[in-house]
């Protein structure tokens, strides 16, 4: 999922996240030329990220729900990993507390 580490990527991604949007709604609302959010929503398509439908003139961007599914697994992953790490932060921080205290 290294699409949506770019800064502007990520910002497109969360617009989207509001439901779709159209490439012009997309540039208004990041304040990014239209060339630039195009190149970010074709990289973002490639990737999986995104699809696109056409409605009449305009491409209307979605989140593809597998995509997001895919990146909070991955995410979920790490949890353990955390939960871990906090369980012996706190065993030593209770440790280190009861040696002052004695």
């Amino acid at each position: 999922m290294t699409a949506i580490s770019e800064p502007n990527r990520f910002r497109i991604v969360e617009l989207l996240k509001g439901g779709p949007r159209s490439v012009g709604a997309i540039v208004d609302a990041l304040g990014l030329g239209q060339p630039q959010v195009s190149r970010h929503l074709r990289l973002l398509a490639e990737a999986g990220v995104v699809d696109v439908t056409k409605q009449a003139q305009q491409r209307i961007y979605h989140l593809r729900p597998e995509a997001m599914r895919e990146l909070s697994d991955w995410v979920a992953g790490f949890a353990g990993l955390w939960t871990a790490r906090m369980d012996r932060l706190g065993a030593f921080l209770n440790e280190t507390a009861d040696q002052e205290g004695d």
